[in-house]
């Protein structure tokens, strides 16, 4: 059980060409194909592995995490 992996929260995934990747500047807005109140995708090591939603930890909303709300079978992912 002390074997590291490697943990991804996916929060959105967008195509685009390289033209406008080496356009970006700061301040860029690269929309995302999810919606506000949409479940990210927690990945390890490559697979999905649950479903979940970002919630703050503290007050002041410095610090998130993800709430797990739905796990993901071996045949679902």
């Amino acid at each position: 059980m002390r074997i590291p992996v490697y943990v991804q929260i996916v929060i959105g995934s967008v195509r685009m060409p390289i033209s406008k990747i080496v356009g970006l500047t700061r301040g860029s807005i690269i929309p995302l194909d999810r919606k506000v109140g949409d479940l990210v995708d927690v990945v390890v090591n490559d697979r999905t592995v649950a479903r979940g939603e970002v919630v703050a930890l503290d007050e002041d909303a410095e610090q998130f995490a993800i709430a797990v709300r739905e796990v993901i079978g071996a045949n679902e992912s």
